[in-house]
C-alpha cells in the first residue's frame, strides 16, 4: 500500500488547531492547561527550526532570530534566566540580522525545483523558487509572517488545469506564470487581497492552465507574469 506524505500545509494547520484546542480548554474551564502554556516558547523554537530545514537552509535569518527570542522566552518562563539577564543579550539580534543580510546577498536568486507537485513553506522569512517540471500538477504554498515568490514560467502542465493551494498569513505570495496561461484565482482574502496583476490581452484560450485556491489573512496573493 502506498502512503502519501503529509504536506507542510497540513502540518501547519494541525499545529494551529492544536494550539486553539489547548487555549479553548483553558478559557472555557474544561481543563487547566496552564502548565502546557508554559512551554509555548518551545513551540516557536520548533517552528523556527522546521522553517530552516524545510527551506533547505535557504531561509535562515528570520527563523534564526525567532529561535533565539523563543529560547530566551522559554528560559525566562522556566525561571532559568531572568528578564534583565536576557535583555543584556539584545546585541545578539544585530549580529543575527547582519548575518541574515550577508547570507541573503550571496544566496542564488531562486532555487530551482523539478518536483511535479510542490510543497513549500516559509515561516518568519521568505522563499524564492523556480519550478522546472515538465509534468507539473500543482501543490501547496504556505507563508506565515514572511513572503515568497513561485516562478512557474518554465513548467509544463501534465493534465490542465494544475491546482495550487496558497495560504498566506501576515505575508505575501507572488505566483509568476507564463504570459499565455489562463489562470483562475479562487483565493479568499480576509483583511488582505488576492489579485491577478497581469496585463489583459485581446484574446485568450478557453482552457484553464492553473487554478489557484486558498486564503490570505493580513497579506496578499498575486498572480504575475
Amino acid at each position: 500500500m502506498a502512503y502519501r506524505r503529509i504536506s507542510n500545509q497540513s502540518l501547519v494547520g494541525v499545529l494551529v488547531a492544536l494550539v486553539g484546542v489547548v487555549l479553548l480548554a483553558n478559557t472555557t474551564g474544561l481543563y487547566d492547561t496552564r502548565p502546557l502554556l508554559t512551554y509555548v516558547p518551545s513551540l516557536f523554537v520548533l517552528v523556527g527550526l522546521y522553517a530552516i530545514v524545510s527551506s533547505d537552509f535557504q531561509n535562515v535569518g528570520g527563523p534564526l532570530v525567532l529561535v533565539t527570542l523563543a529560547s530566551a522566552w522559554q528560559l525566562v518562563a522556566l525561571d532559568l534566566l531572568t528578564v534583565e539577564r536576557a535583555l543584556s543579550f539584545w546585541p545578539l539580534l544585530l549580529v543575527l540580522l547582519g548575518l541574515s543580510i550577508a547570507l541573503g546577498r550571496v544566496r542564488p536568486s531562486a532555487a530551482a525545483v523539478d518536483d511535479d507537485r510542490l510543497d513549500l513553506v516559509a515561516a518568519f522569512g521568505g522563499l524564492d523558487r523556480r519550478a522546472t517540471s515538465k509534468t507539473f500538477t500543482g501543490g501547496t504554498v504556505t507563508v506565515v509572517f514572511g513572503g515568497g515568490e513561485l516562478d512557474l514560467r518554465d513548467v509544463e502542465v501534465a493534465a490542465p488545469p494544475a491546482r495550487l493551494n496558497v495560504v498566506s498569513l501576515f505575508g505575501g505570495v507572488d505566483v509568476v506564470v507564463p504570459r499565455d496561461w489562463n489562470v483562475r484565482l479562487d483565493v479568499i482574502p480576509i483583511l488582505g487581497a488576492a489579485e491577478d496583476d497581469r496585463l489583459r490581452r485581446e484574446s485568450e484560450h478557453d482552457e484553464i492552465d492553473l487554478v489557484v485556491t486558498g486564503f490570505c489573512a493580513f497579506g496578499g496573493v498575486s498572480v504575475k507574469n
